[in-house]
């Protein structure tokens, strides 16, 4: 099987796809791949080191005012789906599969006006333009939450769950928050804002410790790279103080880490929800409000609705209402484990597989 995957920009749209490359490997070591990205996305530091064949397209997004920076958007696009065409003749996959991000657009757009069977997969419960734009040419349409149904065609659409929650299938509890100088037999809180933090996040964190301090969990809390150093300078030598609570800068076994927690706290990006549900983790979500179409807030909210998180909006986020909600999860042993069951029922742990299911059925068509 050759498979052309296609995706870029943010996490959200390549880890899903590096995580079905991983499982199709798994399950075909002959199976052959070409990564296509933009020339400008993140992609471009993390796909090349996996060893993965990676090639690149000059795009870019259009602005939501006018502009005439959108004329150069326009020629980028089409210059862009001529060379997708060309890379598609030359690789000859069996599918192509977008997750999202402009330059899956111009790439599955190239592959289905070369007849080439295509998927793309939608990680949120609100769909992004590109993936609404190419809902009418791609043959069918992944979705990662049943909310973004409505939003495509029904006879394409189908509900398979985002690939990244397979990679935390299998994952064992383990002595791992004893590398943090935290205690295995404590009931543990995971706060963290993303790879680069959140600056609303950090500032109702930094207030609450003293609180935080008093009780009778520990915490663990994922700065961001960009505000360590700030905070550390802020608490100064009362973080001495602090004993059941930990700040790092970053998390590299985040998967791990979270297995031996009990309760998460972050934004409502696809990626976190699909990790979090997949273990049936409970979780406290503080969606951003500066990403296309509030999306965060509607992926909180299908899970707000079943029972399996707490959502404080960004606005209404101080150290008071995040001592509160923590105290509420964390003192109610009942509450935490039916949201920690309701998490679960919402979590599609075999996504990859189901994916891979899919794409083989219209390669097959």
């Amino acid at each position: 099987m050759r498979v052309l995957v296609t995706g870029g920009g943010t996490g959200g749209h390549i880890y899903p796809a590096l995580a079905f490359v991983k499982y199709v490997k798994q399950m075909d070591p002959n199976a052959e791949f070409m990564y296509v990205g933009a020339k400008r996305g993140l992609e471009n530091k993390i796909v090349p080191p996996l060893g993965i064949p990676f090639k690149t397209l000059e795009i870019q997004g259009f602005k939501r005012s006018f502009s005439v920076e959108n004329l150069k958007t326009i020629q980028l696009f089409l210059k862009s789906i001529r060379q997708a065409k060309k890379i598609v003749k030359e690789f000859k996959p069996d599918i192509v599969i977008g997750t999202g991000g402009y330059v899956s657009g111009a790439v599955v757009y190239a592959a289905a006006k070369l007849h080439i069977p295509t998927i793309i997969h939608e990680q949120n419960s609100v769909p992004g333009m590109t993936n609404k734009f190419l809902a009418k040419y791609v043959d069918r349409v992944a979705i990662a939450f049943q909310d973004a149904a409505p939003y495509f065609p029904k006879s394409k659409t189908v509900l398979v769950g985002n690939p990244r929650a397979q990679e935390m299938v299998g994952i064992q509890k383990s002595a791992i928050l004893e590398q943090y100088n935290l205690e295995v037999a404590v009931p543990t809180v995971l706060i963290f804002g993303g790879s680069q933090g959140a600056l609303k996040i950090n500032q109702a964190v930094i207030q609450a410790l003293p609180e935080f301090s008093k009780k009778p969990y520990q915490v663990l809390y994922a700065s961001g790279e960009r505000y360590f150093q700030e905070i550390e300078e802020t608490i100064g030598m009362t973080k001495d103080a602090f004993k059941n609570i930990s700040i790092q800068p970053y998390i590299n076994q985040m998967a791990e880490v979270m297995v031996n927690c009990d309760l998460l706290i972050g934004r409502a990006g696809a990626t976190s929800i699909a990790e979090f549900t997949a273990l049936g983790l409970p979780a406290i979500l503080i969606p951003s409000p500066y990403v296309t179409n509030d999306h965060q807030t509607k992926n909180a909210q299908s899970l707000v609705q079943i029972g399996a998180v707490e959502m404080i909006k960004d606005a209404e986020l101080n150290a008071q209402t995040l001592v509160e909600a923590v105290d509420k999860i964390m003192s109610n042993e009942v509450l935490r484990q039916s949201m920690a069951e309701a998490s679960k029922s919402e979590g599609i742990p075999n996504a990859s597989e189901r994916l891979y299911r899919l794409a083989k059925s219209i390669t097959r068509d």
